[in-house]
């Protein structure tokens, strides 16, 4: 398979980029789209070898996946970050042939939130990773398509810093 390329949108995350950052190994690339952040968030994501794009109001999400790099797009919120399980799938999923049938069209995630001092699991997952030729968005993130394949392993979402 082709490599992936992580894309998260940013705006004053310096506080929680690092680690959403850190656990991106599987990913040959990081694609930050910043929308003018006034803190530290570029310097973070400079010092994680990410590549920064300025982020256009009039652009819709779709837009951004012109700049990647890769075919695959991993769409990840600042806040969120992969367990080692994920990472893992991630990694054995990049190394399958091209042509091999367990590739489908999208994938998607399970979430767990941690939520007033508890994780809270969501029953249904999120569609995360998805070809550069995408179109349906809910915001920053991909519209969740039911007929793709759920991979093993979680993202981890932490609202707080």
């Amino acid at each position: 398979m082709p490599p992936i390329t992580a894309l998260l949108h940013t705006k004053n995350d310096a506080l929680r980029l690092g680690r959403a950052l850190e656990t991106l190994l599987p990913c040959a690339e990081l694609l930050i789209v910043d929308h003018q952040s006034n803190d530290a968030t570029v310097r973070v994501a400079l010092e994680y070898g990410a590549r920064i794009m300025v982020a256009n109001v009039q652009s819709g999400a779709e837009h951004y996946l012109n700049y990647a790099r890769h075919d695959w797009i991993l769409c990840l919120d600042p806040s969120e970050s992969i367990t080692e399980a994920l990472e893992a799938t991630l990694f054995e999923w990049s190394l399958l042939p091209s042509t091999s049938p367990t590739h489908a069209a999208a994938f998607s995630m399970f979430v767990r939130e941690a939520v007033a001092g508890k994780w809270r699991l969501y029953p249904v997952p999120e569609t995360r990773l998805i070809p550069r030729n995408w179109t349906a968005w809910n915001g920053r993130l991909p519209t969740h398509e039911p007929s793709s394949t759920a991979l093993e392993g979680e993202l981890l979402r932490i609202d707080f810093p």
